[in-house]
């Protein structure tokens, strides 16, 4: 144990870790993120508020039955969440994903959600954007939930059957528009009679979510849950 504690420090002086959301070199005892980044991060707490105190509930009134509304960051513009989003989405930095996943997945089981879900849901990508990203950011933050919760996921339950614009500078209408009937439960024995935790990066409208929320319902899901790596709050 001394020998691979001195050569791991060794190859860390060499090769030193950064921290996923500022990029300094983590010390020992540190993973993923530096202590600051963990102290500091703006996080939500929204899993500790009764479902009818929870603001981002708000945004599925209406729309879409959902029990739990989850949300791990605050998304800032230019500060720390957005770094690591932009290195989850398009540097190929998939540890981000899992890494938050499993930070936020333990939170939630301390909170009592491990008995809620039967399955986690990532959205899912078109098999184009799929080919050319080479992963789902989704999948990632799905990965770390289900092993720190732990629930089983599935990469495959949903699939999107059309290939869509971005949802980027779309208004809310918009954005429903853009993807209200382009997702379908590939599997729906993974689905009926279950509590699904449905996953994504960042809530936004919300649109994406209840088009997804809609077609699990459809497919005999018992209850909807939503979870995601961080909320842009409107």
């Amino acid at each position: 144990m001394m020998l691979l504690a001195i050569l791991t420090d060794f190859v860390a002086l060499f090769f030193p870790r950064a921290c996923l959301a500022c990029q300094a070199a983590l010390v020992a005892g540190e993973q993923h993120l530096c202590t600051t980044c963990r102290a500091e991060l703006p996080y939500t707490n929204y899993h500790l508020l009764p479902a009818a105190q929870n603001p981002l509930s708000r945004r599925f009134w209406g729309k879409l039955p959902v029990v739990h509304t989850l949300s791990y960051l605050r998304f800032l513009q230019h500060g720390r969440v957005q770094h690591l989003l932009h290195q989850l989405k398009y540097q190929g930095q998939q540890d981000v994903g899992k890494a938050l996943g499993q930070l936020y997945g333990a939170e939630l089981a301390t909170a009592g959600f491990s008995p809620e879900f039967d399955l986690i849901v990532p959205v899912p990508l078109h098999r184009r954007k799929l080919a050319r990203r080479g992963y789902n950011q989704a999948d990632a933050f799905a990965a770390g939930l289900a092993t720190a919760l732990p629930c089983p996921w599935s990469a495959t339950a949903l699939r999107r059957t059309e290939h869509t614009t971005s949802q980027t500078r779309k208004s809310r209408t918009e954005r429903w528009q853009n993807v209200a009937t382009v997702f379908e439960a590939a599997h729906p024995e993974e689905i009926t009679g279950r509590h699904i935790l449905l996953v994504d990066d960042v809530l936004t409208t919300g649109a994406t979510l209840e088009a997804c929320g809609a077609a699990l319902l459809a497919a005999g899901a018992r209850q909807i849950s939503i979870a995601t790596i961080a909320t842009a709050e409107s």
